[in-house]
């Protein structure tokens, strides 16, 4: 007696069909799962078995051999247990096999034949209809996510007695809503630029920054405020694209960071790991890779807090991603590849102390320390880096000062005007939409530069000794500053601005 039905696995932050077959042959009563089935795949049966007999189901003693194919890929996670369960009740005759025909089953059973959330639900929600699928069931904790797919019957259940009654005919399962608005008003983070005092030229370098995608380094004494401008970065980002939030909660759903009953992310993600982070924890790994950090920022801000600390070969590890937006790991199962285009706020102090360059205290560290402390980074890592920025100590009158600042809705509307000018400039160019992803190519036909504007640049290049990278890079800048003024071309007041955001190349020293 043979049962065949459909399920789902991901592998990276793709999923791909997965062809169940269970076989009941005469013999010694066993359970045997085939087609490279690793960890919780080959506890599934344990809990299918619990899970039929406490539901009340008659577990056939019989010889039972489950299949997963394509057997040449290593099956991981918890979702096969729905579609295993069901096929030995066909297989024994208990649900007529026609009610599994065109069907994706999703789900982890509990041992009283409950259905538990699952990870990378969007995926492979995204698979079945890909595969010509005409229905999913999954658990009730992933309809809404699932349910964003449309032209798929999306069913939820709370176990698998209901979905064998929903299969039986006798309590059909309702079908979820398509779920594509996203709620924008949740979107803004509790954290506003009016809450910063003074600093003007960090907010218009952040500004600069959430307009064009560019990424930003804050070097201040202690206590001069990066950390908490860091975190208003966010609050005036572009709101998400349909097509963003997608990306993004598929990469939430696949790392287990979704909470239960959300259908899209609806806010950029700001993710700050500490200092002693790994390098597989920033940019994801394992034997089965999942996301790193840098994944899980996709679409809004990573910020490390105290750069220097972080360990020297896992600042390296973020050159690539900097570079291409992609993080490829490569495995003997497999060469995946998880999406990392976010904007990088990296904050530091001058010096170990903290206090070179401060007007009200000393600087106590000696040039060996500075230089020391300086190399922790290197050249190349810094060349990715759009923008240098110094962030003073305030003054008291500063600080104390009641005037009204601008929030971040103000910011926010200029920044949204600069993004909608970079959209239509590259609208022929699918998933380009900001000027920090330009390519060398897209540089020379998007950043024309004025014979002022060259000698501007070729004047700064011989001063500062910027690599061709740094100077793709101020243009870049200087595009994004032409944008927020409304410009359809690059000025010398442009590209003066943009100069002044390579603080590091103009100085020895990280003041």
């Amino acid at each position: 007696m043979l049962a065949r039905l459909r399920s789902a696995a991901v592998l990276g932050i793709e999923a791909y069909l997965v062809d169940v077959e269970v076989d009941l042959s005469n013999g010694l009563p066993s359970f045997a799962t085939v087609g490279l089935p690793q960890g919780a795949v080959k506890e599934g049966r344990e809990r299918v078995t619990a899970a039929l007999v406490n539901a009340g189901f008659e577990f056939p003693l019989k010889r039972i051999t489950v299949n997963l194919a394509p057997a040449d890929v290593r099956k991981a996670g918890s979702a096969f247990d729905l579609a295993i369960a069901l096929g030995v009740l066909a297989a024994s005759g208990q649900l007529p096999g026609t009610a599994l025909d065109g069907q994706v089953f999703l789900g982890e059973l509990g041992l009283q034949g409950d259905l538990r959330p699952i990870r990378g639900a969007l995926s492979m929600a995204l698979a079945a209809k890909e595969g010509g699928a005409s229905a999913l069931i999954l658990p009730a904790a992933n309809l809404a996510e699932a349910s964003v797919v449309t032209a798929l019957r999306v069913y939820g259940a709370a176990s698998l007695r209901q979905v064998m009654l929903h299969l039986r005919g006798a309590e059909p399962l309702a079908a979820g809503q398509s779920q594509t608005t996203l709620r924008h008003d949740d979107c803004v983070d509790r954290a506003d630029f009016s809450d910063v005092r003074g600093q003007l030229t960090a907010k218009r370098a952040l500004e600069v920054a959430a307009a064009g995608g560019h990424n930003l380094l804050l070097i201040g004494p202690p206590g001069a405020g990066k950390t908490m401008l860091a975190r208003r970065l966010p609050s005036i980002l572009p709101s998400l694209t349909l097509e963003e939030a997608i990306e993004i909660t598929r990469i939430h759903s696949v790392a287990g960071l979704l909470p239960g009953g959300t259908a899209l992310v609806s806010a950029r993600p700001f993710r700050a790991p500490h200092h002693t982070i790994s390098d597989a924890g920033l940019v994801g790994g394992g034997s089965m890779p999942r996301p790193g950090e840098v994944s899980l920022a996709h679409g809004g801000v990573l910020f490390l807090d105290e750069l220097p600390e972080f360990q020297r070969h896992v600042l390296e590890v973020l050159r690539q991603p900097l570079e291409d937006g992609v993080v490829s790991l490569s495995r003997a199962a497999a060469r995946l590849a998880f999406p990392a285009r976010f904007t990088l706020v990296a904050a530091m102090n001058p010096c170990p102390c903290g206090h070179l360059g401060d007007a009200a205290r000393s600087c106590i560290c000696g040039v060996p320390q500075i230089e020391r402390y300086r190399a922790r980074l290197s050249g190349p890592l810094l060349d990715r880096i759009d923008m240098h920025l110094r962030v003073p100590a305030l003054p008291y009158r500063e600080l104390v000062d009641e005037a009204p600042a601008e929030s971040s809705a103000t910011i926010r509307a200029r920044v949204e005007a600069a993004r909608a000018r970079q959209r239509e400039r590259f609208r022929s160019q699918r998933g380009l939409h900001a000027n920090a992803y330009l390519s060398t190519r897209e540089v020379r036909r998007h950043c024309r530069q004025s014979p002022a504007v060259a000698a501007l640049l070729g004047a700064a290049i011989d001063r500062l000794g910027l690599s061709a990278r740094a100077c793709h890079r101020v243009l870049k800048l200087a595009r994004t500053i032409a944008d927020l003024a409304s410009s359809d071309s690059i000025e010398p007041v442009h590209a003066r601005e943009a100069i002044q955001y390579r603080s590091l190349d103009r100085t020895s020293t990280p003041v």
